[in-house]
């Protein structure tokens, strides 16, 4: 692929009131816009000429399914989308390759083509249910990555220097703890900047994390002659202990996938405080809304109402406003102690068998251990009676047994042949 070298013109143009209202779009709950003037103008000149801004979201695919702490720069994608601007989905194909080492004490491990191919498919089909799918420019960087060969990532990586990579803090860190870095580490954040360049982009977007790499992107299109973009990054969502960023590792994650049941209660679960951090963060609503319903419940208002409708938002957008209707209902309910309609079935054999194992076996708890911390807590329920004994032993039958708020299992108990 070749790459124009044609040199930014930039020039004045009149900022209005709708300029500004977009400006306030688009910084609504980021962690840092840089350079906002420069932003500004951009709009400005959109505005003017009718020319889309280009915006670019790179995703490395090493993992199939996204959770909604991946949602949060997705939703300012769709922000912006909103606004008319052309919103680039770049899939790392080539990066992925190498492995981002961002924020990482050690070599990550790059993934194979393979591992890369089966995470793709999946990728932009979620991220859809957040863009709007029509006016989504889906690119892969292997296109121009692929084209570069030797001589190109030796002309490429002449425009950077080492010490400016080891200005990056985890670089930084590594370097003088004596942990090796690899030299194929130092082409991550190059390539991804060559991204800006062969894209055109006039805004790149990414977590907090990625903030050096966004960087070097900007520079990268400086040297290559074209107007530097700006950078937008997005805070990393708590999960729902509301301490530690949202993570699958930890446990403490809503999946885009999860049944509708499960992703209102997981909502339900936060704290009244971490409430207001998912609005900012994940809800559409407008500002003035959410600030009218803080008022509202310093006034006296029950904040699980606040809740409620967030979470049906939440359930709404990645299912159905049905989904969300029925998952308030099924929510209810187990909040009266009644037991949903649509509880799995599961067949055992064993009895007479531990109820520690019983948990286990019917998917209810991880391992035995748990199921037993669960009895001690007071959280298991069979048949709507609180278990306190962790040796009982359940005798051939069919039992709902419930663990928690939101497990629940209809178990069929049969001794061995």
């Amino acid at each position: 692929m070749t790459i124009e070298h044609t040199p930014a013109k930039p020039a004045a143009y009149p900022v209005t009131d709708a300029t500004r209202d977009a400006l306030a779009v688009a910084k609504r709950g980021c962690d840092e816009l840089l350079v906002e003037e420069e932003f500004l103008q951009k709009l400005a000149r959109s505005k003017a000429t009718g020319v889309p801004l280009r915006i670019k979201l790179g995703l490395d695919p090493t993992a199939p399914d996204i959770h909604i702490g991946h949602t949060v720069v997705l939703n300012k994608m769709r922000q912006l989308q909103d606004l008319g601007h052309t919103v680039i989905f770049l899939i790392g194909d080539f990066t992925s390759l190498i492995g981002d080492p961002s924020g990482r004490n050690s070599t990550r491990p790059p993934l194979t083509r393979e591992q890369i191919e089966t995470n793709a498919k999946t990728y932009f089909e979620q991220a859809a249910l957040v863009l709007d799918r029509s006016k989504t420019e889906i690119r892969y960087n292997s296109e121009w990555s692929m084209a570069l060969g030797a001589d190109g990532m030796i002309k490429l990586a002449s425009h950077y220097t080492m010490a400016r990579m080891l200005e990056r803090e985890d670089f930084t860190k590594r370097f003088q703890s004596g942990i090796p870095i690899a030299i194929h580490e130092f082409l991550y954040p190059l390539m991804q900047g060559y991204d800006s360049v062969a894209l055109k982009a006039d805004l790149e977007l990414g977590g907090t994390d990625q903030k050096f790499n966004l960087l070097v992107g900007r520079e990268l299109q400086k040297q290559y002659g074209q107007e530097p973009q700006c950078i937008l990054t997005m805070p990393l969502l708590e999960g729902l202990d509301g301490v530690e960023k949202m993570s699958k590792s930890k446990g403490n994650y809503i999946g885009i996938s999860e049944k509708p049941a499960d992703m209102f209660g997981k909502l339900m679960s936060i704290s009244d405080e971490l409430m207001w951090r998912y609005y900012e963060l994940l809800s559409f609503r407008p500002l003035a809304e959410i600030a009218q319903m803080q008022r509202d419940v310093d006034q006296g208002r029950n904040p699980r109402d606040i809740k409620v409708l967030l979470a049906q938002e939440i359930v709404a957008r990645f299912h159905s406003i049905g989904d969300a209707e029925r998952a308030l209902e099924d929510f209810n309910l187990r909040a009266r102690g009644g037991v949903p309609d649509d509880i799995p079935e599961v067949s055992l054999g064993g009895a007479p068998l531990a109820v520690g194992q019983l948990l286990k076996q019917a998917g209810l708890a991880p391992s035995t251990s748990e199921a037993l911390r669960n009895v001690e807590q007071g959280g298991v329920r069979i048949d709507g009676t609180v278990v306190t004994d962790k040796g009982l032993k359940i005798d051939a039958g069919t039992y709902v047994v419930q663990v928690g708020k939101r497990r629940f299992a209809r178990v069929t108990l049969t001794p061995d042949a």
